[in-house]
């Protein structure tokens, strides 16, 4: 009995053996392939077997989502929404959204203006709560905010253009009765077009507003100080005009406590562009360090940690009656995917009627 005991055990342990090594002896790239398909938990089970394992589990382990692709109807209320990554499209009728226009999104919300009531709301499109807020005297405004209303240090902002020495700044928080406007006059004497402010980004606690002539100001939310920054962007190699009618679009996002800014000319590559608050200058990014950019006309967002096909790459949105994708731009070899030929020339970059926003944790529902 001991003998046949001895060499079961040693069977067993033969067995473990020839195990570990066929597992040792898969090539890298078949263990991206697994290590990639795991949930985040069973990744970092995976990540403590051995430094191989390890090396290859942190390189693809994904800890951030893409956001999707929010569509406006042409007719009626159901929305549309494109995942980039899985390359899926989601439909949801919103009736809630009649009549709105999309202002902003951030954090899985939308901050819409309705034109009958002419007063903006939140809306969450995935769980269809919605927190109205009081109605503002501003007409013509680029609005935002820093977080999930559901949060107790959500604020709202409101920039207007006066003259070309004034502006309006107006900010708000859910659950207040009123908003608080106040005039500013720039420390610049600047041109109409560049005090028309078309981007807005929160980072930091502050509010940073760029202009279609790709001038920087800031709004300090505790100081209530609006600051006009002379670090305007460099021009870019066709040197284009930059006024109300840009033939370069600009878009601006942060990322990891940093502003970032997108320039794209339709005959050039985009530029990536990173506001060195030491210096008070632009630096060219070469890479984004294993993040992704999704450039937006209303908002622009950051990810790191997407899965590793995604990372360093900015998306754009390509829209059409018959297409509804995207086409990102490599910044480790310098080339779209897919190639702009693949589409009309008018479908890309195009931004009317669409935003990013975060999608929801739980999408096995939606059809």
């Amino acid at each position: 009995m001991t003998h046949n005991r001895r060499g079961a055990s040693t069977e067993v342990k033969n067995e473990n053996l020839e195990q570990q090594t066929m597992f040792d002896d898969l090539p890298s790239e078949l263990l991206e392939l697994i290590f990639s398909r795991l949930t985040l938990d069973n990744n970092i089970r995976a990540s403590v077997v051995c430094k191989r394992w390890h090396s290859v589990a942190t390189s693809v382990r994904v800890l951030s989502y893409a956001p999707w692709l929010m569509y406006r109807p042409l007719y009626g209320n159901q929305y549309e929404f494109y995942d980039p990554f899985h390359y899926k499209t989601y439909s949801i009728d919103l009736p809630e959204l009649s009549g709105s226009i999309i202002c902003y999104a951030k954090d899985g919300w939308l901050l819409l203006y309705g034109s009958e009531t002419r007063q903006l709301f939140f809306f969450n499109p995935f769980t269809r709560d919605m927190i109205k807020l009081p109605g503002c005297d501003e007409t013509t405004y680029l609005a935002a905010f820093s977080c999930a209303p559901t949060s107790s240090e959500c604020v709202l902002f409101i920039v207007s253009y006066v003259s070309p020495s004034a502006v309006n700044i107006s900010t708000c928080y859910p659950g207040a009765i009123e908003w608080t406007t106040v005039n500013y006059q720039n420390q610049l004497p600047l041109s109409m077009s560049s005090m028309i402010w078309n981007k807005v980004v929160f980072c930091n606690g502050l509010f940073y507003c760029l202009s279609f002539e790709g001038l920087l100001a800031m709004f300090d939310t505790d100081e209530r100080s609006w600051t006009v920054l002379s670090v305007p962007l460099p021009k870019c190699r066709n040197n284009c005009v930059r006024d109300l009618f840009n033939e370069e679009l600009m878009f601006m996002t942060e990322q990891e406590g940093n502003i970032i800014v997108i320039t794209q000319c339709s005959s050039e590559n985009p530029v990536v562009l990173k506001l060195d608050r030491t210096l008070m200058q632009w630096k060219v990014m070469r890479t984004l360090g294993g993040g992704t950019l999704f450039a937006g006309f209303m908002s622009s967002h950051s990810r790191i940690g997407l899965p590793r096909s995604m990372r360093n790459y900015v998306y754009f949105p390509v829209y059409g009656t018959e297409y509804k994708s995207t086409i990102s731009f490599s910044l480790d070899d310098c080339s779209f995917y897919p190639h702009k030929n693949w589409f009309p020339p008018e479908l890309i970059f195009c931004f009317n009627d669409i935003i990013w926003i975060e999608p929801p944790k739980d999408f096995s529902g939606f059809t």
